[in-house]
């Protein structure tokens, strides 16, 4: 295993119980909220020739409104045996509609619906289980319903930002705030985390995940992941998103490179334990018989209790790799995902028996099922 990170389970767990729903992805079918009656016989004082004045949000959603799809599923079985049945989001990318895995994962019918109203069937031609992300080919697409770009330069916190999704099968809904944290990292299946996440305050609810999150000039910032509790939802970030996507569209497969060690973050009991001189860096642990990183690094020799804990020593401690600092676990997890691939040989900066050196690595790839 690479990266030890906490299951998505843990993860959700740690928010209170509400955060099953929100992470879901789907919304319950046929969850639509209903307004209520009123006396039809009063005439109404609204103009319906007129509209009001908007604002650079309306611009905004006139832009990709049309772009922007609701993705209902049933059918299938989830891992626990139960029906699948829900909703969610989707958008237009490189000709296709693309979304989450969670969303689309073991349905057997997935239908969209466009903002117009027309409906399309959808099949799956590729998913990335670790990403989260998912491509599907579709019957019918509207002339509207053209492609949105993914922006090009990396988020900053404060920067603005709007979510356009379904939230509760409220189809076309946006929900404006700001990027309040970038480089999270959201657990993702067997051991290994989704890196590089985008954190914002605009409101996600169930329905909205697959939905874009976009910048003010109606580039996509991140694909909308998860909604854990009110003002706190991430996004899988444009970085990861396009190196994934168009392999996804391509071939129906996406390859994570991986190390092939187990690890453990240098905190300051971990680094007094080892005599290290700061606490930055990630140990190597234990290197498993013959993944990539077997006879190249080195992981601990023993291990030591601090307060009842146990700490390993005498591992290698990772500092940098292909050239970029690695001064924790999130680091290491957004370099080889974003910079690195299967198969490169990589220089990994590391401190061994209290000195600095280098080794080349050449990276292995994680297998596609986990």
């Amino acid at each position: 295993m690479d990266d030890p990170a906490p299951s998505r389970r843990a993860f959700l767990a740690a928010g209170g119980g509400g955060i099953l729903a929100a992470i879901a992805g789907c919304a319950e079918p046929g969850s639509r909220a209903q307004a209520g009656r009123g006396d039809s016989s009063l005439p109404s004082a609204v103009d319906f020739d007129e509209r009001a004045d908007g604002t650079v949000y309306t611009g905004i959603y006139a832009d990709v409104i049309d772009s922007v799809a609701m993705v209902t599923v049933s059918g299938g079985e989830d891992e626990n045996g139960e029906q699948i049945g829900g909703q969610g989001s989707a958008f237009v990318y490189d000709g296709h509609l693309v979304t989450n895995n969670h969303v689309v994962e073991g349905a057997s019918t997935i239908q969209l619906q466009y903002t117009n109203g027309d409906w399309t069937e959808a099949e799956v031609v590729g998913t990335d289980v670790y990403s989260d992300l998912a491509a599907l080919d579709v019957v019918h697409r509207p002339e509207a319903a053209t492609s949105l770009s993914f922006t090009d330069v990396l988020p900053t916190v404060g920067q603005e930002v709007v979510a356009v999704g379904n939230p509760y099968g409220l189809e076309g809904t946006m929900s404006r705030g700001i990027v309040s944290g970038v480089n999270r990292s959201l657990p993702g299946p067997n051991d290994y985390d989704i890196p590089n996440a985008v954190q914002t305050d605009a409101g996600v609810n169930p329905g909205n995940s697959g939905g874009p999150l976009l910048d003010m000039d109606g580039r996509v910032v991140g694909m909308i992941n998860a909604g854990i509790v009110e003002g706190v939802g991430f996004a899988i970030s444009a970085a990861l998103a396009t190196r994934v996507l168009p392999s996804l569209i391509e071939t129906g497969r996406y390859e994570h490179p991986r190390m092939g060690v187990r690890l453990r973050e240098v905190t300051p009991a971990v680094a007094a334990a080892n005599d290290l001189e700061e606490a930055t860096g990630v140990m190597i642990v234990e290197t498993p018989r013959d993944g990539p990183a077997d006879g190249v690094l080195q992981g601990a020799d023993g291990q030591v209790a601090r307060d009842g804990v146990p700490i390993p020593v005498g591992g290698d401690v990772v500092v940098g790799l292909a050239g970029e600092p690695v001064p924790d676990n999130h680091a290491l997890s957004r370099v080889l995902s974003l910079q690195t691939s299967p198969g490169q040989t990589v220089a990994v900066e590391l401190i061994r028996d209290g000195e600095r050196t280098t080794v080349d690595l050449t990276l292995g790839a994680r297998p596609v099922s986990p």
